[in-house]
C-alpha cells in the first residue's frame, strides 16, 4: 500500500505576503488666499515701475500715434527696431515735456484697479487648476498640464477684468494737451466708464475680449516655458549641489539662494521674451478695438475685421506696431513679478 505524503511544512514553501501597493501621493493642494496675494501683489509692483513704457505702448500700437512706424518700414527688422527703442525715449521725453510727468502714469490709476486682481485670479485660478489637472493626470505634472491650468485662467481673468483694460486704454489714448479728433474728454476713469456706457452701450465694455482670448495663447506659451525652464534649472542646481562636499556646502545658503533668484528672473523673462513675440499681434488688434469712435464711427469692429483692415491699409508690420517698446515693458515687468511672487509664496508657504 503506497505510503500516502505529507503536506510540506511551512518550513519547506515560505508563506507569501500580500504587497500592498501605496496610492500615488499627490501634493498638498495650494493655499488659493495665499496664490491670490501674491499675484496682486507682484502685478502691481511691476505695473506701477513700468507704467510709462505702457502709455508709449499703447500709444504706437493706436492709429492715432504713429510717430516712428512710417519710418521704421523702410528698415530691415534689426535697424527699425534700433529706431524703435530711440523712438521709445524720444516719445517719454516728449510726453514729460509737453504733458508733464505725471502723464507718463496716465491710466495708472484703472491700470493697478485692473492689474490687481487680474493677476490676482490669474495666479491662483493657475494654482489651483495646476494642482486639480494634476490629480487627473494620476499625479503626473507635465506641459499638457500647465496648458489647461494657463488656458483656465487666462479666460477667468479676461473675463473679469476686460472692462477695466477698456477703460485704462482709453485713458492713455486721450492727450491733456490737445483734442484727438472726436475724443471724448474723460475727466477720470469713473467719468470714462459712464461715457461709454451712455454713447456706446455697457456692450462696449467687452469690446476687445475676442482678441483678449486670442492673447490667452500668449500667456499659454509663457506658463509652459516658465515651468520646463524653471524645472530643468531645479535638475541642474540639484545636481550642482549634489557634487559638493559636506564641508563646502555648509557654506553656500546664501549662494543658493542667490542662485535661485538669479534663474527666476532669468527663466521669467525668456518665457515672456518667446511668448510675447509669437503672440503680440493680437496686442494691437485689441488696442484698435478699444480706440475711441471718430466722428461718432467706431473704425474698428470684430476681430478679423479688424487684423483684415489694420493689414489692407497698413500692411503687415503695422501688426507689430510698438512691439519693441512692448518687449521692453513686458520682460522686465516679468521678471520683476515673477521674482516677487515666487518669493512671497516662498516666504509664507
Amino acid at each position: 500500500m503506497a505510503a500516502v505524503s505529507e503536506p510540506p511544512s511551512s518550513s519547506v514553501i515560505p508563506s507569501v505576503r500580500p504587497i500592498k501597493v501605496a496610492p500615488p501621493k499627490h501634493k498638498k493642494q495650494p493655499s488659493f488666499w495665499l496664490h491670490f496675494a501674491a499675484g496682486g501683489t507682484a502685478g502691481a509692483i511691476g505695473a506701477t515701475i513700468l507704467c510709462p513704457l505702457e502709455v508709449v505702448k499703447t500709444r504706437l500700437q493706436s492709429s492715432l500715434y504713429q510717430p516712428m512706424e512710417t519710418r521704421a518700414k523702410s528698415l530691415n527688422p534689426f535697424r527699425a527696431a534700433l529706431l524703435s527703442m530711440t523712438g521709445v525715449v524720444d516719445i517719454l521725453r516728449s510726453i514729460r515735456q509737453q504733458e508733464g510727468i505725471r502723464a507718463l502714469w496716465k491710466g495708472l490709476g484703472p491700470n493697478l484697479i485692473g492689474i490687481i486682481p487680474a493677476r490676482s485670479i490669474y495666479f491662483s485660478a493657475y494654482s489651483q487648476g495646476k494642482h486639480l489637472y494634476t490629480h487627473l493626470n494620476d499625479g503626473k505634472e507635465t506641459s499638457i498640464v500647465h496648458m489647461a491650468s494657463a488656458a483656465t485662467a487666462g479666460i477667468c481673468t479676461a473675463v473679469g477684468t476686460n472692462p477695466i483694460w477698456l477703460i485704462k486704454t482709453r485713458m492713455q489714448l486721450q492727450s491733456e494737451s490737445k483734442s484727438l479728433g472726436n475724443a471724448l474728454p474723460y475727466k477720470n476713469s469713473f467719468h470714462c466708464a459712464y461715457m461709454i456706457v451712455k454713447n456706446e452701450g455697457i456692450g462696449a465694455l467687452y469690446t476687445g475680449l475676442s482678441a483678449s482670448f486670442l492673447g490667452l495663447a500668449e500667456s499659454t506659451f509663457q506658463f509652459v516655458i516658465y515651468e520646463k525652464m524653471k524645472s530643468y534649472m531645479k535638475q541642474i542646481r540639484k545636481e550642482q549641489r549634489s557634487k559638493q562636499s559636506g564641508a563646502e556646502s555648509t557654506g553656500f545658503s546664501l549662494s543658493h539662494e542667490t542662485q535661485d533668484a538669479v534663474d527666476t528672473l532669468a527663466t521669467a523673462s525668456i518665457a515672456k521674451l518667446v511668448a510675447a513675440i509669437i503672440a503680440y499681434p493680437h496686442e494691437v488688434l485689441r488696442t484698435r478695438m478699444r480706440q475711441p469712435p471718430i466722428n461718432g464711427v467706431q473704425k474698428y469692429t470684430g476681430l478679423w475685421k479688424t487684423a483684415a483692415l489694420v493689414y489692407r491699409e497698413e500692411g503687415v508690420r503695422a501688426l507689430y506696431g510698438g512691439m519693441t517698446a512692448h518687449l521692453m515693458r513686458v520682460v522686465p515687468n516679468a521678471a520683476i513679478m515673477f521674482f516677487c511672487y515666487e518669493g512671497i509664496v516662498k516666504l509664507f508657504a
